[in-house]
């Protein structure tokens, strides 16, 4: 889960809602334990045999299903990969590409200098395992769950083949009918460059996501899933962990490779990357603090206590003193999905607020060294509180479209202890179709004025959003459709979408004596002369009795309570 420098080919998917369950916790699980559950991830090695100079796609299949894939070898110097996987009908997914870390993990790894780009962000001091050999890999890429990837590896021109398949050490068994050899950690696939396939923990059955129905309260963290809850294996990890003197800023990166995955996904990513980058390439563990998916899951990342200062190994020169935050996904040209935008910001804003860090403030912090920074061991640049990978690593990270946004992000972060305003209920309408209807009114500037309320649920499968001057309601049938004025009055005092007349499937049409509005079962109708509103149902018309001097009746806020995060780690 590193961040990467070539800009990559980007297939992008979003949705407007935050999360708050996540299918893989469980009950019981204790807050930030560990679990041995990863500890079953299957990680199984086939050597790609015959690879030379240029471009050489060889197909890989296995019988047990698996869903994420990478590559190691002893040297992957100038060695690239793409990998794509057969869909259920037989059809070929897209390329993804599968950058190359090239890790050699010495006994005297520190935090800072076995970091991404390049080395390990896994260590931190005293924690190598010693792979003496240097097994180098690539990022691991998410396909969805498959049994048969095609493989496309570029190598330098004039490179040597890599060598038929040797016979399995007499020490190692096979299981009957895989067809591969399971990858161990004491007889890893040295001599050759092998396509590591990784098979996750299934889910429970009845395990099902659950957007939530209103943004998080004032200075409450996003739902945070520990490491028990999403599977992080006890055995896996390796040392103790490191503590600084506090946090005085958070470093935000990306993961890249896929975007295409769905929120179910996101635990099986986690275990798959964690279990690939401890038993494979012999690292300790995660190197991020946090991980935040495009669809709002935050998952705990390095161990330690999500709350406690831990010294992480996500920027090199720069794991002292800081806090690191990877989005889920590549962002190089596609934008962060908004609710991973949001709950990033509300997240960094919870973690710098404990040590009373200005969200817009800056931060004099002193380099380390390593040639993962271009600032030079003793330096001492200034720099925001919130910065990115990029602005202190030889990297492109978090990618462009997310680089964009840090200022947005800085502006989440820094209304975190605030009620909800205008601008915080607008983002959390951002990305769905009522937030695109206000919008195309002109937002802010609306007939309807700002959002007085998170979106919300109505009757049946309807949402709303109030406004200063009206609302929006939308369902799967009808679309969004705004209501303001009289008829909304008009509307509220009949029962809102509970009423005879239904929710609206259209806006106001002006006509030169009426103002009419349709609506399921009839419509509303209002007298511009005499300022009084008919209902007409069926034909019949009635005229409505003047709005009550209070205004309509209250819709029923039907809000989820948001759930704390998790104080026990």
């Amino acid at each position: 889960m590193l961040c990467r420098r070539p800009a990559p080919t980007i297939f992008a998917a979003t949705i407007a809602a935050a999360v708050v369950i996540l299918p893989w916790a469980t009950a019981n699980s204790p807050g930030g334990g560990d679990d041995p559950r990863a500890d079953d991830t299957l990680l199984a090695a086939q050597p790609l045999t015959g690879l030379s100079g240029g471009v050489t796609i060889r197909e890989v299949t296995q019988d047990t299903p698996f869903s994420m894939v990478a590559l190691t070898g002893e040297d992957l110097t100038g060695t690239s990969a793409r990998v794509r996987a057969k869909r259920a009908d037989g059809s070929w997914g897209p390329w993804y590409d599968a950058e190359t870390i090239e890790t050699v993990v010495s006994a005297d790894s520190t935090a800072d200098d076995a970091t991404s780009p390049g080395m390990s962000p896994g260590m931190s001091p005293g924690t190598s395992r010693g792979t003496s050999r240097g097994t180098r890999g690539t990022d691991p890429v998410f396909v969805g769950t498959t049994t048969s990837v095609q493989i496309a590896v570029t190598r330098p021109a004039g490179a040597a083949a890599t060598p038929p398949m040797a016979e399995p050490p007499s020490s190692t068994p096979t299981k009957p009918g895989l067809g591969y050899i399971p990858a161990t950690t004491e007889q890893p696939f040295t001599q050759n460059i092998s396509a590591v396939l990784i098979t996750p923990p299934q889910a429970p059955v009845d395990s099902q996501w659950t957007p939530p129905a209103a943004i998080t309260a004032p200075g409450q963290a996003p739902n945070i899933i520990t490491r028990a809850q999403w599977g992080a294996g006890a055995s896996q990890r390796c040392g103790n962990p490191v503590y600084d003197n506090g946090v005085k800023a958070v470093v935000v990166h990306h993961t890249a490779g896929s975007n295409d995955y769905s929120p179910q996904d996101s635990p099986a990513i986690m275990q798959a990357a964690y279990a690939y980058h401890t038993r494979m390439l012999g690292w300790c563990d995660i190197a991020y603090n946090a991980v935040v998916d495009k669809y709002g899951q935050v998952f705990e990342g390095r161990a330690g206590g999500i709350t406690k200062p831990v010294v992480g190994a996500h920027t090199g020169g720069f794991n002292r003193n800081t806090w690191g935050v990877a989005m889920i996904g590549d962002f190089e040209d596609a934008p962060p999905p908004p609710v991973q935008l949001r709950t990033v910001g509300r997240l960094i804003g919870w973690r710098l607020a404990m040590d009373r860090v200005d969200s817009h403030g800056t931060v004099t912090l002193t380099s380390a060294g390593s040639r993962f920074t271009h600032f030079p061991r003793g330096t001492t640049p200034t720099l925001p509180t919130i910065f990115t990978h990029r602005d202190v690593g030889n990297t492109e990270c978090p990618g462009d479209a997310a680089y964009a946004a840090m200022d947005h992000i800085r502006d989440i972060a820094s209304r975190f202890n605030n009620p909800p305003g205008p601008e915080d209920l607008a983002a959390s309408l951002e990305g769905g179709a009522i937030w695109a209807q206000w919008q195309g009114m002109g937002g802010m500037t609306s007939v309807l004025g700002a959002p007085t309320s998170p979106e919300a649920a109505a009757a049946a499968s309807a949402r709303y959003a109030t406004f200063d001057k009206g609302a929006v309601y939308w369902s799967p049938n009808t679309g969004a459709e705004p209501v303001t004025g009289a008829i909304y009055e008009a509307w509220a005092s009949l029962g809102y979408e509970r009423g005879a007349l239904g929710l609206p499937t259209s806006k106001e049409i002006q006509e030169p004596q009426w103002i009419v509005q349709n609506f399921q079962h009839g419509t509303l109708n209002f007298d511009r002369q005499n300022s009084t509103v008919t209902r007409v149902i069926d034909g019949v018309a009635q005229q409505l009795p003047p709005p009550s001097p209070s205004g309509p009746p209250v819709q029923l806020e039907r809000f989820s309570r948001p759930i704390n995060p998790a104080d026990a780690a």
